[in-house]
């Protein structure tokens, strides 16, 4: 599972999501995973997410706009979260590490 950065639905939207993950699939094509746009509270986000058809949205704001965020995801065949999942790699820390040290992490967590 790749997970956006929490609330980068708001800040870099379903557009550039979409190119990252395609460009991350093209470097890496025989990799297997799910991706989900973190969206955080921000009902606009989500919708434009979800009328994007990214592949999944996260969505933690109020029960009751969730529910028909919920019901729009359904429609456009996009995965519909509440609930951000825990990371078991998160490489916000390493923002600015090396090549190397990024490398290294990752194969650490993959290995």
């Amino acid at each position: 599972m790749l997970t956006s950065a929490p609330d980068a639905g708001g800040y870099v939207g379903p557009g550039w999501f979409s190119a990252l993950v395609a460009a991350a699939r093209e470097a890496v094509p025989d990799a297997r995973c799910s991706t989900l746009l973190d969206c955080g509270d921000n009902v606009g986000a989500a919708l434009a997410a979800i009328r994007a058809e990214v592949e999944g949205v996260i969505f933690t704001g109020r029960p009751d706009a969730g529910h028909r965020l919920a019901d729009i995801a359904r429609q456009h065949g996009v995965r519909f979260e509440t609930k951000r999942p825990a990371p078991a790699l998160d490489l916000a820390e390493d923002f600015f590490a090396s090549r190397e040290d990024l490398e290294r992490r990752c194969a650490e967590c993959l290995g």
